[in-house]
């Protein structure tokens, strides 16, 4: 190579202007031969020295450049998440906001709903407070008032209302419900629902009367009639139903058990209009 003469020949030159000039003797000569072979290796060393570090700097400048590619679409990538970023929070911020309506008008119906159930357990109540003062000298009969599913229930027996197998109401038992009616009379909203109830003792010769089911049915009627002819109860407002002997209060056989098995009960439950209308709208 011309770049690994260049050196050499100099000093060669230089060597012979210096003969011209100069006698030199042999271990002079020797000692600028060593120095210029000498001078020779470092200058071949510089150039491998440099080629390689040539390599380096090529290889730095394709990772610089590499690293440059990965630059940008690491920026890209960067930029299209926050547009992402961006576009989600702005989505989740309207669904937020509609998820926050929509929870405080459900806490709303909510609290309306429990106003109204706790309107009514008091009307119940105050309902039930009345109807026992008022049929209380009825008790001893076996009259019970009580609070069950948010519904009064009056209980009465059949001795407080009918004769043995007979469906037609006899007057202690027109007087019981000639009081009941006058509370009945101060309500508005309620619903009543006279049911008869038998023991299991079968019915015998009741002439249109042919099993229990008919004798619950038909005293359940008589009351209803009463309440409404008599008494003048809106009529809408009652319905009769016979159970027969299948809602017993006890399974006991004996002849108590059998008596309290034997009943009339009016239940009287609160119309639910404005709770069903509410809930209707959501």
């Amino acid at each position: 190579m011309i770049k690994n003469t260049i050196v050499p020949s100099l000093f060669v030159a230089s060597v012979i202007g210096l003969s011209s000039c100069v006698a030199l003797s042999k271990k002079d000569y020797k000692k600028l031969i060593g120095e210029r072979d000498s001078l020779q290796n470092a200058l071949v060393n510089c150039f491998t020295h440099g080629d390689s570090l040539m390599a380096v700097a090529n290889k730095l400048k394709g990772d610089t450049s590499n690293l440059g590619d990965q630059l940008r679409l690491s920026q890209e990538q960067n930029d299209q998440l926050f547009k992402d970023y961006s576009t989600l929070r702005n989505n989740s911020s309207g669904e937020i906001k509609k998820l926050s309506s929509d929870l405080a008008a459900r806490e709303k119906n909510l609290r309306e709903v429990e106003a109204i159930l706790k309107s009514r357990e008091e009307a119940t109540n105050a309902l039930r407070e009345k109807l026992s003062k008022a049929l209380l000298g009825f008790q001893e009969s076996g009259l019970t008032v009580s609070v069950k599913d948010g519904k009064v229930y009056v209980s009465l027996t059949d001795k407080l209302l009918f004769d043995t197998g007979s469906i037609v109401i006899d007057s202690k038992g027109k007087e019981a419900l000639d009081e009941l009616a006058k509370v009945l009379k101060t309500q508005t909203d309620i619903n009543i629902l006279v049911e008869g109830h038998t023991d299991n003792a079968r019915v015998r010769n009741l002439g249109q009367i042919k099993d229990n089911w008919d004798l619950s049915v038909l005293r359940a009627t008589s009351v209803v009639r009463y309440l409404t002819e008599v008494q003048k109860l809106e009529p809408i407002k009652l319905e009769a139903a016979g159970k027969g002997e299948y809602m017993p209060i006890t399974s006991e056989s004996t002849p108590e058990a059998k008596s309290k098995n034997r009943r009339i009960e009016i239940i009287i439950s609160p119309k639910l209009d404005e709770l069903y209308n509410l809930l209707q709208k959501n």
